[in-house]
């Protein structure tokens, strides 16, 4: 044989294994998943919802929010250097289901799908949606909950910029409310009476027993909550975790 036969069969042979080893790794990240079942609790790479007592009795568009591995299995950042697996607070009322060809899963720091490169490399790149995940949890698994400053909104987000989710590393808790409240899919009837209700109780018994001044109270609690959140969120963003 000769050398330049020899020569092309290696050049052959080391792009057999690269094309396989970059077929492999597609086939593992578009790998099927399986159908969502909200009896079995089961979303598959989504972003769930669900109310909090209390607090969405007084703001029903504040709510908990999870993330979900590839299998439907949910994760939530549920209370300090604490990442649940499962809903921590109860069954989900609204889900909605990402898109893993819109992340990015670098094989090495040449191989970015995305424009960030470098800046993703160093926040975390993760090579599947559930080691992104991961990374994620690991990292709340050392943080304080604060319903305010870091919440299950922070890990969520954190989540996506692992993921480059959309070719942007800017998600902050805003967008993740925005994401789940305008495109996420109520899961039955049930749900919503389970989300309003409450809310509808406590505006009624206010007014009853206390008046029009319950009304200009819980507008102001409303607008407060929203004006932290907005301000920390894009005027103060070292106050707030992502």
């Amino acid at each position: 044989m000769s050398r330049g036969q020899f020569s092309t069969m290696a050049l052959k042979g080391a792009y057999d294994v690269e094309h396989a080893s970059s077929t492999s790794r597609i086939q593992h990240e578009l790998w099927p998943l399986d159908g969502i079942d909200p009896k079995k609790a089961r979303f598959p790479c989504c972003l769930i919802w669900t109310p909090l007592p209390v607090v969405s009795w007084l703001a029903p568009f504040i709510g908990h929010v999870g993330i979900c591995r590839e299998d439907g299995t949910i994760l939530d950042f549920s209370g300090s250097n604490f990442v649940n697996v499962d809903f921590a607070f109860g069954a989900a009322a609204r889900y909605f289901q990402l898109d893993r060809e819109q992340c990015c899963f670098p094989p090495n720091l040449t191989g970015h799908a995305c424009k960030h490169g470098y800046k993703h490399s160093e926040y975390g790149a993760a090579i599947t949606w559930d080691d992104a995940l991961q990374s994620s949890m690991r990292h709340f698994e050392h943080k304080t909950y604060n319903l305010f400053t870091c919440n299950c909104h922070s890990f969520v987000a954190n989540c996506l910029n692992r993921l480059c989710y959309g070719g942007s590393m800017d998600w902050n808790m805003i967008d993740v409310a925005i994401l789940i409240l305008s495109k996420g899919h109520w899961i039955e009837w049930k749900s919503i009476v389970r989300s309003f209700l409450p809310f509808a109780i406590v505006l009624c018994l206010g007014v009853v027993l206390v008046g029009w001044p319950f009304l200009v109270g819980l507008f102001s609690f409303s607008l407060l909550l929203m004006g932290w959140f907005l301000l920390g969120t894009y005027c103060f963003k070292s106050m707030l975790e992502c």
